[in-house]
Order: C-alpha cells, then sequence, then structure tokens
C-alpha cells in the first residue's frame, strides 16, 4: 500500500512528536482549492519555508528552536512522525477558534488569519494520534513533494516502522478530550 504524507511546519511536527498538542489547524495550501482529509494514516512531512518564529506562541519558541531556525526545505527529508486522524471539526467562528487556542502552539493571531483566508471554506481542527518513528525513513525530495500543498504520495519502500507512541494511552486520551470539550464548549462537534 502506497503510504502518503501530511506536510506541516517543521515546529508543529516537533510538538505533535514530542506530545506538547495533539490538534492541528489547517485550511490547506495555496495550491489547493480546499482541505481535505483523504488519508486516515499518513507520515507528517515537516517544512521549513514558510513558518516564522513570530507566527508561534512565546513560550514555545526557545523550546522548538531548532526546526525554527530553519528557513529552507532541504533536498534528503527524515520522516519522524507518523499519524493517525481521530477526528476532525470544521470551525467557521472565532469563538470556537478561541476556545482551541491554548492546545497548539501557533499564536492567535496567525490563526485567525487563516480562519479568514478562502472565507467560503472552513478551518479544520483535526486530532491526531502521533507516533514517533524511531528509525526514519529518508525521502529524497524531488518536485512532486514541493509546492504549497498539503498532502504528497510517498516512493515505495518508505514505511512506518518502530512506531514509538508520542504519548501514552492515557495522556493522549485526556488530551483528545480536552480539544473535544473546548470545542463543544463552543458549540462545534464533528
Amino acid at each position: 500500500m502506497a503510504e502518503h504524507a501530511l506536510k506541516e511546519w517543521a515546529v508543529t511536527v516537533a510538538a505533535l512528536a514530542e506530545g506538547a498538542q495533539v490538534l492541528i489547524v489547517r485550511k490547506g495550501g495555496i495550491g489547493e482549492k480546499r482541505f481535505e482529509l483523504p488519508h486516515p494514516r499518513f507520515f507528517l512531512f515537516p517544512t521549513y519555508e514558510h513558518q516564522r518564529p513570530e507566527l508561534v506562541k512565546p513560550d514555545f519558541r526557545d523550546r522548538f528552536a531548532a526546526p525554527l531556525g530553519r528557513r529552507d526545505d532541504p533536498d534528503e527529508l527524515p520522516l519522524p512522525a507518523y499519524a493517525e486522524i481521530r477526528s476532525a471539526h470544521p470551525i467557521a467562528d472565532p469563538d470556537a477558534l478561541r476556545a482551541i487556542d491554548p492546545l497548539h502552539i501557533l499564536t492567535r493571531d496567525y490563526a485567525e488569519e487563516r480562519l479568514r483566508w478562502r472565507r467560503k471554506h472552513p478551518l479544520w481542527a483535526v486530532v491526531l494520534r502521533v507516533w514517533r518513528v524511531a528509525d526514519p525513513p529518508v525521502l529524497r525530495v524531488g518536485d512532486e513533494h514541493r509546492g504549497c500543498v498539503s498532502w504528497v504520495g510517498l516512493p515505495p519502500g518508505i514505511a512506518a516502522r518502530g512506531l514509538v507512541p508520542a504519548l501514552g494511552d492515557d495522556a493522549f486520551a485526556a488530551a483528545a478530550e480536552d480539544v473535544a470539550a473546548a470545542l463543544a464548549a463552543a458549540g462545534v462537534t464533528g
């Protein structure tokens, strides 16, 4: 079975792999009409080009300084994390976005800007169960992996092996419940 990868800022991939968050907020790339979730399980593909320290909450800038310090995408990329979608919630109003603000590392201003971009499409709050890959496969990045898109296909031979949970079962369940409770309090279901 072919593997796929979701492109996400390297700082967010690091936070997910460390268990600092279980939530991503996504609207898709410039090269896409809308963000979709066609794959239930996938590698996380760290990207560096567009991430900026000022878009990450100050408390997390030092903690994740290494991925934040890089600006260019490499030609060979280790794939250090694997994920499974546990829930996905469309966010259409700022109150719901504010409710989940404490549950991710991005600044409120950045998240609100993403919500306003392409207003007719929702911002997605996606809860991911994440595993670190003990011996990460290295992807030779080609033209088919570049550009502002969310999903990329991976070549044969790249497989998820040696997975170590970012959070134990109980810690993950508690973090996922925090997201569900915050969204429910804001009137979001899904």
